[in-house]
């Protein structure tokens, strides 16, 4: 089955810069030039949520792990956290010296990452919003930053043409991606940490291996690609470009799946919801889209499972790799049941999983 429109949320006055789902499904989190940051609730007949705060274009929005709080960057160079409540309380930081481009909290929601157009990437503590230090070697706009799922690595694109890789712990840059010919507009990582997919606007979609710094795909498109973002069994990649269309790329087998046209105007944003089974996108028409994944209606667990006795991106045989994918999944399902108050210690031992696999990773490494 192809994927397939599934709601259309109505409510931003100007351009949709930013898509994130919280981890439950439940609610959708959206960003706008209009200043504003919407919560749309996933179930029929329940209201949005506008929370008014920043007093400029909010260029990024994203829900913490635990979806208890919302990130949201903006021109107005300020960060916020909200609640994602009725009252949508909200602390602000003052975050850079210009618009900041680009949340993003840590796989255990304790950091949060932010890029900026005053060249520089910052991390941050969530829970008093420290600053903790700034990598700053870009020499143009930082347009996104993203930690690894294991936190150990930064990665970061920019109008300087180049995507960076940091080591959170030494803070340097361990490598610079050269090779696209105009501006990085995002990056994100493959959810088993090992690559990398970058877009930019010299209309290409580039994936790389972050272990061996070399390139393993290059999609070439027609129009600039604004965002991207990976399906969580690592298998696809969504991509959102200005030719207003939507594309669903098969990293397996290296080809592009879907074409979808939904939007009226560039498509700037779009992101899976973390069981991959939904997939939000948003555009210069002010609309935001939810779409039903459908092109894989067996349980993404079975998809999982495939693939861990399978072959990774580049073909080489990786079986410790895609097992944080399925802790990450069995957790996901277990926390759908809408028990808040587990959440919390099922995000620590999910941490400490993830530890201890990167650990045995890392022996395997060394082996």
């Amino acid at each position: 089955e192809d994927p397939s429109l599934e709601r259309h949320f109505k409510g931003h006055r100007d351009a949709v810069t930013s898509v994130d789902f919280s981890l439950n499904k439940k609610q959708l989190a959206s960003g706008s030039m209009d200043s504003c940051l919407m919560i749309w609730s996933m179930r029929p007949q329940m209201r949005a949520y506008r929370f008014v705060g920043h007093k400029d274009a909010v260029m990024c929005v994203q829900f913490s792990p635990s979806g208890h709080l919302v990130a949201s960057g903006s021109r107005d160079k300020t960060v916020r956290l909200w609640v994602p409540s009725v009252k949508g309380e909200s602390t602000v930081f003052k975050a850079h010296t210009a618009t900041v481009r680009s949340v993003h909290f840590s796989s255990d929601g304790q950091s949060l990452v932010t890029a900026s157009d005053d060249k520089t990437v910052k991390v941050w503590t969530v829970h008093r919003q420290k600053f903790l230090f700034s990598l700053s070697q870009h020499i143009n706009w930082v347009r996104c930053a993203r930690f690894s799922p294991d936190g150990r690595l930064i990665v970061s694109a920019s109008d300087d043409k180049t995507v960076k890789l940091w080591d959170k712990t030494s803070r340097e840059c361990i490598h610079s991606f050269c090779e696209h010919g105009g501006f990085v507009n995002h990056v994100d990582f493959h959810p088993s940490g090992t690559c990398i997919a970058a877009a930019g606007t010299d209309n290409t979609v580039k994936v790389w291996d972050v272990r061996m710094n070399r390139l393993l795909q290059h999609y070439q498109g027609n129009a600039v690609v604004n965002s991207l973002s990976f399906h969580p069994s690592g298998n696809y990649l969504v991509t959102a470009s200005n030719d207003s269309t939507l594309k669903i790329l098969d990293l397996l087998e290296g080809r592009l799946l879907y074409t979808l046209h939904g939007h009226q105007g560039p498509a700037t944003c779009v992101a899976f919801s973390r069981a991959g089974d939904l997939f939000a996108s948003g555009g210069s028409d002010e609309q935001v889209m939810v779409w039903k994944t459908n092109f894989d209606a067996a349980d993404y667990g079975d998809v999982l499972k495939t693939q861990k006795s399978g072959t990774n991106v580049d073909g080489t045989h990786h079986t410790l790799v895609e097992m944080d994918c399925g802790v990450h999944l069995k957790k996901t399902k277990t926390q759908d049941s809408g028990r808040n108050h587990v959440q919390q210690e099922e995000e620590t031992s999910l941490a400490n999983t993830l530890e201890h696999i990167m650990g045995q990773l890392d022996v395997l490494t060394q082996v």
